[in-house]
């Protein structure tokens, strides 16, 4: 089949000529379970990326260069190769650092379609150009996690909407990172039927106006984790009001690492949505508990804040289990906190946070504050 290597292109970057004096861009692990791709040379080789054809994680960055060169490829029709796409391996992809034409990014989902992949990773990449016209049906990939990080698009804030129509329903996992644009266009998006965990996180200007915009009334019916780390988030009460606004029943939501200040006394009262039943605090610089908490929690984390003095119970939601290491009322108070703390396991790690509030949630979950995945 001389235009199979052509099918490749779709799933992994396209072949140019060989070249013995190019430096291997693309290394696999002795199990043949994860490839790296690292097209960095001012010629690349791309057809080092066939190295990957057997791998179940493949992970290809394009140098930050334009693949424009490829837009031809765009008009290949993968039902020719659907054997061969259906028996990769991959499972997992991510693509990173690379101006791409949205065709051929929409050729690449379309192809996958094929394939059995389940999770898919866009990092600092540019879009360009407009969205293709959709498709009838769904033909892309049928995944359960979509990740994206520091992604533009021409379209604005129309590119959820747009990039939907390309994914088949069942969507379970959205991670939305250092977003350039977070205000969909509510009325074109569908529901995600199936979504149970939204990741807002790193999106410091997202803010409780943003995230009213970006929570789309009725588009998240399933819904149960909320993830806002570092998100611009100012009050609990604005938070409260966003979630009322969209609808939406989390049932953990994390507010962690976001300068949280206390609510004015004349803001407006909510209603905290009734299946929530853990509520992440910690990183937050908080010096008192915030009032109008919800009345009844599972888990209430604190850890690592400013508090001066420890909580009184008409001050806490009734909770079950309470999280509060961390904090200078412990480090100057009873000796049995500290003893409790110490026999607890848990390995406080706020001393090495001074920067902690504005940074990623990936360190609030290698310190063991976060409680999303």
């Amino acid at each position: 089949m001389v235009r199979a290597p052509c099918l490749l292109l779709l799933l992994l970057p396209p072949l140019l000529h060989v070249s013995a004096t190019t430096p291997e861009p693309c290394e696999v692990d002795d199990d043949d379970v994860r490839c790296v791709c690292n097209f960095t040379d001012p010629q690349p080789d791309w057809a080092g990326a066939f190295q990957c054809v057997s791998a179940v994680e493949v992970e290809i960055r394009g140098g930050g260069r334009s693949l424009e060169q490829f837009i031809k490829f765009a008009n290949t029709d993968p039902k020719q190769y659907f054997d061969v796409i259906k028996a990769l391996r991959l499972r997992r992809l991510t693509v990173g650092a690379a101006q791409v034409p949205a065709p051929l990014l929409l050729a690449v989902l379309n192809a996958l379609g094929y394939s059995r992949l389940k999770e898919l990773t866009l990092e600092d990449l540019q879009v360009t150009g407009p969205m293709p016209p959709p498709p009838l049906e769904a033909a892309g990939p049928a995944l359960a996690t979509l990740s994206l990080r520091n992604v533009s698009w021409a379209t604005g804030g129309g590119w959820l909407a747009e990039l939907q129509q390309w994914l088949r329903p069942g969507l379970k996992v959205l991670n939305i990172a250092q977003a350039h644009s977070l205000a969909f266009s509510c009325a074109e998006l569908r529901a995600f039927q199936a979504l149970t965990t939204l990741n807002l996180s790193d999106n410091p200007g997202l803010g409780e106006r943003g995230l009213t915009a970006a929570l789309c009334q009725h588009k998240f019916p399933a819904l149960q984790e909320l993830a806002l780390r570092n998100a611009g988030m100012e009050t609990t009460n604005g938070v409260c009001l966003a979630l009322a606004a969209a609808a939406v029943q989390p049932h953990r939501l994390d507010l962690s690492h976001n300068s949280l200040r206390v609510t004015a006394p004349d803001a407006p009262a909510c209603v905290w949505p009734s299946a929530l039943s853990s509520l992440n605090l910690s990183f937050a610089g908080l010096e008192q508990v915030p009032k109008g908490l919800p009345a009844k929690l599972s888990d209430l984390d604190l850890s690592c804040n400013r508090l001066n003095r420890a909580p009184r119970p008409d001050e806490l939601p009734k909770v079950s289990s309470l999280t509060i290491y961390g904090n200078p009322f412990l480090d100057q108070g009873d000796p049995k906190d500290q003893e409790d703390l110490e026999n607890s396991g848990v390995v406080p790690a706020c001393a090495r946070s001074t920067l902690a509030v504005g940074m990623s949630g990936t360190l609030a979950l290698l310190q063991g504050a976060g409680a999303f995945a």
